[in-house]
Formats: structure tokens, sequence, C-alpha cells
């Protein structure tokens, strides 16, 4: 689980995070990356979208974004990407393809994403 100061909640900030449109996509999820901080000691908000459309059972849903978080704390953990770190929000929204999909896909797919944003 993300420390609560990581964790993005607000509706205003999704939708600020939505209409900037910096986006990196793969078959297994999209990456949304919000304004560039100006400020250095604000915490990067993370969130993780399972829609409905992706699967109709909320067990499925949570594992996924249960997937998604492990994989993001162990990157945050080990400080693989700085340039997570220069942006005020980020959230992943995960594909139909990631129903099918392990530990490890996903975490290829989070990897190969942040690497092809810098």
């Amino acid at each position: 689980m993300l420390q609560k100061k990581y964790r993005l909640k607000k509706y205003s900030a999704f939708i600020a995070t939505y209409k900037l449109n910096h986006i990196v996509a793969d078959n297994n999820m999209c990456i949304y990356f919000g304004k560039e901080k100006t400020n250095s000691d604000l915490p990067t908000k993370i969130a993780f979208v399972v829609s409905k459309k992706i699967h109709k059972r909320a067990v499925v849903r949570n594992r996924i974004k249960r997937l998604m978080r492990e994989n993001f704390r162990l990157i945050m953990k080990n400080s693989e990407f700085k340039n997570i770190y220069k942006y005020l929000s980020i959230i992943c929204v995960a594909k139909t393809e990631s129903v099918n999909a392990n530990f490890n896909s996903i975490g290829y797919s989070i990897r190969s994403l942040l690497s092809n944003n810098q």
C-alpha cells in the first residue's frame, strides 16, 4: 500500500491530470502525467484506475490495482526512475489485457512506460 501522502484523491486533481493529455500507453495500461512541479517539496501523488468495463467482478479489478500499486511501490522504494518525482500527479489506468497479466508483466509495462517518458 502506498503511503497516504502519495495517494491522489481529489476529483479536481484527476480532471486536471486528464486535461493535460500527457499520456504514454502500451497493451496493459496507460499512464497520465500531471503538471511538472515548481516546488520540489510537494510529493508526487499517484492513483490507480480500473474501470468496470475492464471486468465486472470487483475481485478482479482489485487484484489489478494491487499489482499496479505494489510495482509502483517497489519502483519508488528502489528509486529506479527519478523522472516520476518531477510531476505533481500520475494516474495509471488499466486496459482489458491487464486482466490476464501477472505481477512481472505489469511491472515490465510500468517500467517501460516510465522509461519511454524520459
